[in-house]
């Protein structure tokens, strides 16, 4: 009888053992998820692209008549002085003797180039009145601004018209400079007959003063009339920024857009203004040889020249256009993320549960996403839930920074 009561005992202890193995190995387990906050905080959509450097205003000095060019000295980099530089002389080329045709033509250039000379030395004065009165302007829009009677943005109009002004001015005194060398020309092709003339030449001087950017000639050599010489330009105080955007992106983009400009060699991130966008875009094939639409969109520096030292014409730099910014977002990680139905949704973690909970989101940069309606701040969410992840799911929560 003891017998058989013991072997009931142990059949009993068996059978409970084999129960708690099977229940231990069908119990629902909990899932290992990483987590992350809702938070609030500094949020912004950027575009970020590539983009190059290049100077605004570029001058391509040519010959402005045919004849043999000295030999050019200036390197690229060398600094230049408007009307003070000599960039470059040309003589003369060995020819014969002017007939009497051949002189009436060199006395009517001339004539002609001394008009020209008229003509853009009453366009300088006619300039210089516009940038006096742009200037006087820009002087009373930042008293009037500082007695808050008009706006920032009359006072930056104001600004760029006297600066718009200003080059307008330069350009008008290149001009000068650019039709005294063309009557000095046309006085040598009229007395290149003439024994004794010499090999004086005609001095190619500055337009502008700046830098050059590239020289085109070296050597002495006999150049026809246009031939470009060298390129001139200013990268100190007139830098920008050339980015090519996708159509589709360029529609984003409005003047006055905020721009980080980064990985351009320096410590920190410029600071930097969209300014224009130009109405015609063109087709570019990308590394891959896919065909897009591409669109020209120019941005301004904002700061100190001296914070891009360094910088130069055709440089790579990245910049990232900020078209919305919001100082108090209520964020969440964007791979929290994941669409059920038609609309979004997230799983929130409640204790060591996962709960299916829809949302409204606003922005959305790839990181963030900016949540409208359904969390609050402060909830735990599941990253990168996986599929097999259900509402009301046992999980074991991982938080992730």
């Amino acid at each position: 009888m003891a017998s058989r009561q013991s072997r009931k005992g142990i059949l009993l202890v068996v059978t409970l053992l084999l129960a708690g193995l099977f229940g231990y190995a069908f119990w629902p387990r909990s899932i290992p998820v990483d987590t992350g906050l809702v938070r609030r905080g500094s949020m912004m959509v950027t575009i970020d692209e590539e983009a190059r450097t290049r100077v605004r205003q570029r001058y391509m000095v040519s010959a402005p008549v045919a004849g043999r060019l000295l030999r050019v000295t200036l390197e690229a980099g060398d600094a230049v002085a408007a009307g003070e530089t000599e960039l470059a002389r040309l003589v003369p080329a060995l020819v014969s003797l002017l007939d009497a045709r051949a002189r009436e033509q060199a006395q009517a250039a001339v004539k002609a180039a001394e008009a020209a000379l008229q003509f853009a030395r009453a366009d300088v004065n006619r300039v210089e009145a516009a940038s006096q009165l742009a200037d006087a302007e820009w002087v009373r829009n930042q008293r009037l601004y500082r007695q808050g009677h008009v706006s920032a943005s009359v006072r930056d109009q104001a600004r760029q018209s006297a600066q718009a002004a200003t080059a307008t001015l330069k350009a008008a005194n290149a001009a000068v400079v650019q039709r005294q060398a063309e009557l000095a020309a046309a006085r040598a092709q009229l007395g290149q007959g003439t024994p004794g003339s010499g090999e004086v030449g005609i001095p190619l001087l500055a337009p502008v003063s700046g830098r050059v950017l590239q020289r085109l000639v070296q050597s002495e050599t006999v150049v026809a009339a246009g031939t470009p010489i060298m390129e001139i330009g200013d990268p100190e105080r007139d830098l920008e920024v050339l980015v090519e955007l996708p159509s589709a992106e360029a529609v984003r983009v409005a003047p006055g857009n905020r721009v980080l400009i980064d990985h351009w060699g320096g410590p920190q991130a410029l600071a930097g203004v969209v300014e224009r966008i130009e109405p015609r875009g063109f087709t570019k094939f990308s590394a891959l040889g896919v065909e897009e639409q591409r669109v020209n969109v120019l941005i301004r520096f904002d700061g100190e020249p001296a914070a891009r030292r360094g910088l130069g014409h055709g440089y790579r730099v990245e910049v990232r256009i900020i078209v919305w910014q919001d100082d108090n977002a209520l964020m969440a990680p964007s791979s929290a993320l994941f669409r059920e139905g038609e609309q979004w949704a997230v799983l929130v973690v409640q204790g060591n549960r996962a709960r299916l909970t829809p949302v409204i989101v606003g922005h959305d940069n790839g990181r963030q996403a900016q949540i409208l309606a359904g969390l609050n701040e402060g909830q735990q969410l599941v990253l990168y839930p996986p599929p097999e992840l259900a509402d009301g799911a046992r999980i074991a929560p991982n938080p992730v920074d």
